[in-house]
């Protein structure tokens, strides 16, 4: 049952004769006000008012509405007036032009009354299925889009039976940086909700030009030649220049833009002495900074074709010498703060694997 309301100088007797609505009364702005803002809280919103101009307060009509629309924007309202009261314009001019309010010239009778309540509580019905449907078509397509990203992240690291658990593990150390530093660092005033957002989906790109290298440097097990490490080097330009590519054709997707700066600057040192550009210090991109360490973890507590893993305490004392170095030493101290959500993280993986060798569900 749709809720509506009458707001202005109503008798205490008021019963309307409708089954249709569940219907309340207010007696003047202030009232109102209460009725919206408790029904917002309550998760019970109205889907229309009718709101006399005229009203025993220090608010009238249009005042009223305006503080109205500020609770609840979705609200739909009837605007008694007398001809005297106010002109179309000059309510246009303080409500400005919406399709929110309808105007109900006085003296009126129920029929009409109730033809505006029974249009607008059904317009009102009408958008907010339309919102919630919007809203939740929102989400299948970010969920879709995140599948797809990490479909194409595997896809440039295919060759790596541990493809999968190497990006999970790169978006969960990138997460947990990105979250100490905005809880616990200068850097907090950057890192907001879409800084994370756009975070979790871009992280995994961060080698998606590897797809552009020959299987023969990328497997190699021994060291590169001074000549394969700069074609290897090249990946960072090779997924910054794909992601650029894709910027291009894409609306509204920043999180592409993040992705594009991780996948060339990510390889980049605090101190200038990395590639491809030499950036240093707030030269490189903060995204880029976070996912260097990460990625650099995760590589050294990780198996290769050319290495063994490094024990994790030995991996944690390795990335604080390069606190200024290799890393931002904010970063650095992030990580050395959520040190142990590290060690979490890296402990699922491996019994992950273990059960899987050992059939276990």
């Amino acid at each position: 049952m749709a809720r509506a309301a009458v707001f202005g100088n109503t008798s205490e007797n008021a019963n309307p004769s409708t089954d249709s609505f569940e219907l309340d009364c207010a007696f003047d702005g202030h009232g109102a006000l209460e009725k919206i803002v408790e029904a917002a809280r309550v998760g019970k919103p109205y889907a229309m008012a009718f709101v006399d101009m005229r009203m025993d307060s220090n608010w009238d009509g249009l005042e009223t509405i305006e503080k109205l629309w500020k609770v609840q924007p979705s609200l739909q309202v009837v605007i008694c007036t007398a001809y005297s009261d106010h002109s179309w314009s000059e309510i246009t001019a303080k409500l400005g032009q919406t399709e929110r309010f309808l105007i109900l010239k006085k003296p009126f009778d129920s029929i009409e009354a109730r033809q505006m309540a029974c249009a607008l509580t059904e317009k009102w019905e009408l958008l907010n299925n339309l919102d919630k449907l919007v809203q939740e078509r929102t989400v299948q397509i970010s969920e879709t889009r995140d599948i797809a990203v990490f479909v194409l992240a595997s896809l440039a690291e295919s060759r790596d039976p541990e493809t999968g658990e190497h990006l999970e593990r790169i978006r969960s150390y990138s997460h947990i940086l990105a979250e100490e530093l905005r809880n616990n660092s200068p850097y907090s005033e950057w890192i907001d909700d879409k800084f994370m957002e756009n975070l979790y989906r871009s992280s995994p790109l961060h080698d998606i030009g590897k797809i552009g290298i020959p299987d023969s440097i990328l497997l190699k097990p021994g060291t590169l030649t001074d000549e394969e490490f700069e074609i290897m080097k090249q990946h960072s330009i090779i997924g910054a220049e794909a992601l650029g590519s894709t910027i291009k054709t894409s609306i509204g997707e920043s999180f592409l833009e993040m992705a594009s700066d991780i996948a060339k600057y990510h390889h980049e040192r605090f101190d200038g002495g990395g590639y491809p550009e030499g950036l240093k210090q707030q030269e490189i991109p903060l995204p880029a900074r976070i996912v260097a360490l990460a990625d650099v973890y995760d590589a050294l507590t990780s198996s290769r074709v050319y290495k063994l893993a490094f024990r994790p305490e030995l991996a944690f004392t390795m990335i604080k010498e390069e606190r200024g170095r290799h890393f931002d030493p904010l970063v650095v101290d992030a990580f050395v703060n959520r040190y142990n959500d590290f060690l979490q993280v890296h402990s699922i993986t491996e019994l992950e694997k273990t059960s899987i060798l050992l059939g276990a569900d």
